[in-house]
């Protein structure tokens, strides 16, 4: 896979203080870095190690991830707001790639 492909469904608005469901997916070939290629030699691990959720600025979640993580990570988790803004996700690489996705809420 050439690159990962993020994918973020958040609402549009949302009522203040109440909760309200994201979910993220990234299509990411994950390799743990215990299998051998062609050759024998031990395929280099990759695996998206790092995840990230803020808002306006203000961290909401902050995740690290490990080996056991599957291909194409799948994240859900709820949040509230009491203001308007920008929730800006990120995704970190063993390689050192960073992969950013970014959604605007408004009040309902």
């Amino acid at each position: 896979m050439a690159d990962a492909k993020p994918r973020v469904k958040a609402p549009a608005s949302a009522a203040a203080g109440e909760p309200f469901a994201i979910k993220t997916l990234i299509s990411h070939e994950m390799e743990s870095g215990q299998r051998k290629d062609g050759d024998g030699n031990l395929i280099p691990q990759k695996i998206i190690n790092r995840f990230t959720c803020d808002f306006n600025g203000t961290n909401v979640v902050d995740m690290t991830l490990s080996g056991g993580v599957s291909a194409n990570p799948y994240i859900e988790f709820d949040a509230m707001i009491d203001q308007a803004g920008e929730l800006k996700f990120t995704w970190y690489d063993d390689d050192g790639s960073v992969y950013e996705d970014a959604k605007t809420i408004d009040l309902a």
